[in-house]
C-alpha cells in the first residue's frame, strides 16, 4: 500500500509518499506560500534531485492539486495514476478529549474537529482545509487523521488537571493536552527495538527538543505525563516561547506596559524564549555561536534552556521510580552535541552517563550512553510522517 501523508499549515504544505511495503520514502515535498504570489512547491523523488514548481495556488484546493499532480508527474513522480494511493493520512494537532487515538475520517470526525478549533486556531482550520481539499479531489480514498494530542490522552488525571475551579475543565476543556505525540510515540517505539526490549517493560523520558520543545514520561508504553499543557506555550523554554512562568507575570506586564487584548500572548509565544533572553536569536545554532564569542545572554539563554530540560527528566524519573531510557530527537535533540552533553553532565548519581565520543554524531539512531550506564541515552531521528503512515495503514487494513 502506497500512503500520502499531508501536514498542512496555514500558507504551507509537507507531504511524503511512503510505500508501506518496506515503509520506503518514495517522495516527498514542500508547497510554500499557499493563497500569496510565488506560491511554489518543491518535490524530491528518492535518490533524485529536487524539482522546483513555482505556479499560482490561492488556496489549499489548489496546492493538494500540485501536490498530486507532481506525485503522478510522468518524469518526477512516483505513481502512476492516483488509484495507487491506498489511503491519505492528516496530521491534525488537536482532537481535544475526544480521540485518544487516530480514526478514519468521516463527517463526524470533521464536526469534532471543528469543535476543537478554538484550542488550536491556528493550527485545526489549515489541518482541516488540507482534509476537505484531499476530499475533494480524492473522494473514493480512505482519509485518516492522526492527532499530536492523542498520545498524551493516557495521562491520569494528577497529570492533566489544573488547580483551577473544576467547571473549568468540565465546561470549558481547560485542561493539559500536550503535544508532539507523534513524535514522542515514534521515538519511543524505535528505542524500545534499540535496546532490544519490550516497550511494555521499559520507562523512557523522550526529549523533543527543537524551535517548539516537549519532554514526556512514557512508562510501559503509555504517556503518563508530558510538559506541554493546554498549549504549545507551557513547559520547557523554547526558541521563542516562555515556558512554565508565574500567571500572575500577565496581568503584571499587561498593566505595567499597558499591552491591548492579545499583545501579551504575542509576547509570550513569539518574543520570549531563548530570543527573548539573548536578544540574538530563536536559532540554538547562532545562540552558541554568540556564546562562543562571549555573549553573556547568550550564555545564560543557553544555561536556562538546560536547567529546565534537566528539571523536567529529573522530576518525570521521581514520578515513574526510575528510568531506563533517555530519548533525544528533533532539530536540536538530534544535531546539537554541546546541548546533549549539557543536559547529561553530572547527571551519574542518577545512573544517567554520556559517552562524549559516541556523542559526537548528528542525525544518526545509535545509543549514545556510555557501556557502563545505567540508564540508556539514545539519539534517534524523529519520525512523524512515518508514525502518521503506520498508523493509517493499521485502520485502512481493518475496514
Amino acid at each position: 500500500m502506497k500512503i500520502l501523508v499531508i501536514n498542512c499549515g496555514s500558507s504551507s504544505l509537507k507531504y511524503q509518499v511512503i510505500d508501506m511495503n518496506g515503509e520506503l520514502l518514495l517522495a516527498k515535498g514542500l508547497v510554500e506560500r499557499i493563497g500569496m504570489d510565488g506560491s511554489v512547491i518543491t518535490h524530491e523523488k528518492h535518490d533524485e534531485d529536487k524539482w522546483v514548481n513555482e505556479v499560482p495556488m490561492k488556496d489549499h484546493n489548489d496546492a493538494i492539486a500540485q501536490v498530486l499532480a507532481a506525485v503522478a508527474d510522468p518524469v518526477h513522480g512516483v505513481i502512476k495514476d492516483m488509484s495507487e494511493i491506498g489511503a491519505v493520512g492528516h496530521r491534525v494537532v488537536h482532537a481535544g478529549e475526544k480521540y485518544a487515538h487516530s480514526v478514519l475520517i468521516d463527517h463526524s470526525v470533521i464536526e469534532a474537529l471543528e469543535e476543537c478549533t478554538e484550542l488550536a486556531p491556528l493550527h485545526n482550520p489549515p489541518n482541516l482545509m488540507g482534509i476537505a481539499a484531499c476530499q475533494k479531489l480524492m473522494p473514493n480514498t480512505p482519509m485518516v487523521g492522526v492527532f499530536d494530542t492523542a498520545f498524551h490522552q493516557t495521562m491520569p488525571p494528577e497529570s492533566y488537571i489544573y488547580a483551577l475551579p473544576y467547571e473549568y475543565y468540565t465546561d470549558l476543556g481547560i485542561r493539559r493536552y500536550g503535544f508532539h505525540g507523534t513524535s514522542h510515540k515514534y521515538v519511543s517505539q524505535r528505542a524500545a527495538a534499540l535496546m532490544n526490549c519490550n516497550l511494555d517493560d521499559l520507562k523512557i523520558i523522550t526529549c523533543h527538543l527543537g524551535n517548539g520543545a516537549s519532554v514526556s514520561a512514557i512508562k510501559r508504553g503509555k504517556c503518563i505525563d508530558t510538559s506541554m499543557g493546554f498549549t504549545p506555550l507551557e513547559g520547557l523554554v523554547m526558541g521563542t516561547r516562555c515556558g512554565d512562568l508565574d500567571p500572575a507575570i500577565v496581568t503584571y506586564i499587561r498593566e505595567k506596559l499597558d499591552l491591548d487584548q492579545g499583545v501579551a500572548n504575542e509576547i509570550l509565544n513569539k518574543k520570549s524564549g531563548v530570543l527573548g533572553i539573548s536578544g540574538v536569536s530563536s536559532d540554538f545554532r547562532d545562540l552558541e555561536k554568540a556564546a562562543e564569542e562571549g555573549n553573556e545572554r547568550a550564555q545564560l539563554a543557553i544555561k536556562v534552556f538546560v536547567h529546565r530540560v534537566r528539571f523536567y527528566i529529573g522530576a518525570y524519573i521521581a514520578e515513574m521510580n526510575g528510568v531506563d531510557a533517555i530519548v533525544f530527537t528533533a532539530g536540536v535533540g538530534e544535531n546539537d552535541v554541546q546541548m546533549r552533553d549539557l543536559i547529561c553532565n553530572d547527571l551519574g548519581n542518577l545512573g544517567i552517563k554520556l559517552d562524549l565520543v559516541k556523542n559526537k554524531v548528528r542525525g544518526q539512531e545509535t545509543i549514545i550512553s556510555r557501556d557502563d550506564s545505567r540508564v540508556a541515552v539514545i539519539l534517534i531521528p524523529t519520525n512523524e510522517e512515518l508514525m502518521i503512515a503506520r498508523e493509517t495503514k493499521e485502520i485502512v487494513e481493518a475496514l
